[in-house]
């Protein structure tokens, strides 16, 4: 009568990786480029990126990022900005404050901290706009 779910792989969106840090690397200090990343090992230390950010299930960063887009299937312990989008798979944890413009949470995805969704001045100026337009 019904039929078995079929369990669900995430995916992350495959873009050009510029580096890789390996699964059996641990790398300390901080990284700053502008290409895309992918974390397989472990990151100590803040990550500064203009492109993507990727974080594998074997993937764990403790620092800070800030990044154009963001999937985490790992493990984050540190404040994370991105300018555009954040995705948090099923296996992602994140213990920290964010600020994004676009989150994306599956279920299981952990996380623990604080949201700033930007795009604050574009919804109050929305908001002036349609109480000015009523008092007209």
């Amino acid at each position: 009568m019904f039929k078995s779910r079929e369990k669900r792989i995430e995916e992350i969106p495959s873009k050009e990786i510029d580096t890789l840090i390996g699964e059996k690397l641990k790398l300390i200090g901080k990284i700053v480029g502008k290409g895309n990343i992918r974390i397989d090992g472990e990151v100590e230390g803040d990550i500064d990126c203009k492109g993507d950010i990727t974080i594998s299930e074997t993937g764990i960063v403790n620092g800070n990022i800030n990044c154009s887009n963001i999937y985490i299937s790992g493990t984050v312990k540190g404040n994370v900005i991105t300018r555009n989008k954040l995705t948090l798979f099923s296996t992602g944890k994140l213990k920290g404050d964010i600020e994004v413009e676009s989150i994306i949470i599956h279920d299981n995805g952990f996380f623990q901290g604080k949201c700033t969704m930007r795009k604050e001045k574009e919804i109050d100026n929305t908001n002036e706009q349609k109480v000015v337009n009523k008092k007209s």
